[in-house]
């Protein structure tokens, strides 16, 4: 199924822009659980996969990674695929993926780079690591997917509305067991999770490092939400120094009130999980999806205090940075196949989208 090298075509350029965004096959993370209140789940995971019936590769590109607003700045961009072949999942995809990043006119920018094969639910994943040094759209042409490739955006940090590796995390009370503060319920998950002990604020005063994850499993259960959480709830027995929090997404089981957890940090997409480092630094942001040992190995970087995101974005925030831009306030969340993780909409459109 694989090639030597990547095929890169002149068809990936300015005036394929678009058309590289929609041969990669965009897919929202998460699908809603038939046991939330007002939600609805066929339960297919490949619901929705686009048709790559017009792709010219062996299989088309499904970004499992926000999409539709602007997530990566200068340095390290963490670009996760899954595969799809006639409407649906590959499954038994190769261990190993190559490509090739290439600029908006097809020119290769570095190395070739490649990723591993990840399973996780509904289908395994490759994240592929790349340097990106300057803001620009950019692509990149996998082994065996189609010829336009698929494309991503880095743009300056004073254009993202999300706080980003460099960043201080601005702490709040987040809902706790004992204090839930009108959040109910606290976790979606069944049985709860055990990361609502201590709030945000507790954690960041703590000294420790602290890995606080955004997600509503409820609402994701066919998606990212719940395995990524899984996967944090596995291997918190093995990182006692880690602070971990766990921020739901709506304040009931109604899903059309956002909590402060995504309105503060002007959250658009979920599931996320900041890896904020003892000072209340982020060192680390992962957003969509992760397995078990993906999220160990950032694990293991932020217990060492060590984070080559970090490290290679070297960002200044201004700290008068008034021209930081506001996101829009959204209400309810997208599981329609329009990009890589559960994005929120608008909250002035009343439609909801299942």
């Amino acid at each position: 199924m694989t090639h030597d090298q990547p095929i890169i075509s002149g068809r990936f350029g300015r005036r394929t822009f678009i058309a590289g965004t929609a041969a990669a096959g965009l897919l929202a993370a998460c699908g809603e659980d038939d046991t939330a209140e007002g939600s609805s789940n066929d339960g297919d995971p490949g619901a929705g996969l686009p048709d790559d019936s017009s792709s010219d590769g062996d299989f088309a590109l499904i970004q499992r990674y926000p999409s539709n607003v602007p997530v990566f700045v200068p340095g390290e961009v963490r670009l996760p695929f899954s595969l799809n072949k006639d409407a649906e999942f590959v499954i038994d995809g190769p261990e190993t993926l190559g490509g090739q990043v290439v600029d908006i006119d097809g020119a290769p920018i570095g190395d070739r780079i490649s990723a591993v094969r990840r399973d996780v639910t509904p289908a395994p994943y490759y994240a592929f690591t790349a340097q990106i040094d300057a803001p620009g759209i950019y692509g990149i042409v996998v082994d065996g997917g189609p010829s336009t490739g698929a494309n991503f955006q880095v743009v300056q940090p004073s254009e993202v509305t999300i706080p980003i590796p460099g960043d201080t995390l601005a702490g709040f009370d987040t809902p706790t067991i004992d204090e839930p503060n009108g959040v109910d319920p606290v976790c979606t998950r069944e049985p709860n999770c055990d990361f609502h002990s201590v709030t945000l604020d507790e954690a960041l005063a703590s000294g420790s490092p602290v890995a606080y994850f955004v997600g509503t499993p409820a609402f994701c259960a066919t998606g990212s939400c719940t395995p990524a959480l899984e996967a944090l709830i596995e291997l918190q027995p093995q990182f006692g120094d880690i602070v971990f929090v766990h921020a739901e997404v709506y304040t009931d089981l109604t899903a059309e009130t956002l909590t402060p957890a995504v309105e503060d940090l002007s959250l658009l997409f979920e599931p996320t999980v900041f890896l904020v480092g003892a000072d209340g630094v982020i060192v680390d942001r992962v957003d969509g999806l992760w397995d078990t040992t993906e999220m160990r190995e950032r694990l293991q970087a932020l217990a060492g205090e060590v984070s080559s995101a970090a490290r290679s974005r070297k960002i200044v925030r201004d700290p008068h940075a008034s021209d930081r831009p506001t996101a829009p306030r959204a209400a309810t969340t997208s599981t329609s196949a329009d990009d890589g993780a559960c994005r929120t909409q608008d909250s002035s459109d009343p439609a909801r989208v299942s």
